[in-house]
């Protein structure tokens, strides 16, 4: 007979720090959710605080620095380097750091330009050299979306500065596709690929698929994957490979209490149902978390995992983890 996870009961009274996003997306949802369920089960004055962040680098740093003890960051590839210092990371990495599960988010960043440039890949693109307005997030090593679009633009030979164009530069997905809807941009380097503005100028776009060998760099100097979207995702466009930008990472330090860590494991495999809830209304491919979660899914993750977490995954009953 299968049986669940024990559910975690801590008797003492925790306080416990936690990061999220600018407040109002996914990331901030995850967190209160978290707060929710742990505080049900931790002692009478158990307080927990949700700190305002960005959910990129600024998170990992938060983490590892002991500023908070748990913090959610984006896409779960991106953390790797900081466990070995590559990339954003290498003044400052952070070995102790470790997972508590993903969240799964079923993301891409992709590159598009306007059918008016009259492109359909890199090499076109360079050989027209045209003055390109990206759409994209802010470049400052910290968002992950504009550290990655310049990274991806740079070493696929486009130089958008040096071609006369210009960078309309953003912190939050909303105001670059707003800068696509309202004409001020003919190109967009972004994620968040299930929001509905896609769907709104995406048949008078191009989307580019990124050269295999610049792929396989980005792989190989800091562990970012590559994946494929899918045919028709994007209105009248094929199937294409690109960067994978997926999943929401938990992330604490090694040093959290083992029954903190299992009891967050837990809460993110056990109540699941209350986070999906939030998101049923949309179809699973376009929903900002990509929904049913699955609990042996959710344990694997590059970054390792904290024994409090493991304890709760290798619970699971055997006919899950052999799904």
């Amino acid at each position: 007979m299968n049986t669940r996870p024990e559910e975690p009961h801590i008797d003492r009274s925790i306080t416990l720090q936690l990061k999220g996003d600018w407040g109002t997306a996914n990331l901030h949802r995850v967190c209160g959710w978290i707060s929710q369920e742990l505080t049900d089960r931790a002692g009478p004055h158990t307080r927990i605080g949700i700190w305002n962040g960005r959910g990129f680098s600024d998170n990992v740093h938060a983490v590892g620095r002991g500023e908070v003890h748990v913090a959610l960051t984006t896409p779960t590839a991106f953390a790797v380097a900081a466990l070995d210092g590559r990339g954003v990371y290498r003044d400052e990495f952070y070995p102790d750091l470790r997972a508590l599960g993903v969240v799964p988010q079923r993301d891409r960043l992709v590159v598009a330009v306007h059918s008016s440039l009259g492109v359909n890949s890199f090499a076109e693109l360079r050989e027209s050299k045209p003055a390109l307005r990206v759409a994209t997030s802010v470049g400052d090593g910290v968002n992950h979306v504009g550290l990655a679009a310049h990274v991806v633009l740079q070493r696929s030979g486009i130089d958008v500065l040096g071609w006369g164009g210009q960078f309309l530069s953003d912190e939050r997905p909303f105001e670059s596709l707003d800068n696509v809807l309202d004409g001020h941009a003919n190109a967009i380097v972004h994620e968040a690929v299930m929001l509905p503005h896609w769907q709104q100028f995406g048949a008078d776009y191009r989307f580019l698929e990124i050269e295999q060998e610049v792929l396989e760099s980005l792989e190989l100097d800091f562990g970012w994957p590559a994946a494929t979207v899918d045919d028709g995702f994007f209105p009248g466009q094929s199937a294409f490979r690109t960067l994978d930008f997926s999943d929401f990472l938990v992330l604490a330090r090694a040093d959290l209490p083992e029954d903190i860590a299992y009891a967050i494991a837990w809460i993110l495999g056990e109540t699941r149902h209350l986070i999906e809830a939030q998101y049923r209304h949309l179809p699973p491919e376009r929903s900002p978390i990509t929904y049913p979660l699955d609990p042996p899914t959710m344990g694997i993750t590059p970054v390792p995992l904290h024994p409090g977490a493991v304890a709760y995954y290798q619970a699971l009953p055997a006919i899950e983890l052999i799904r």
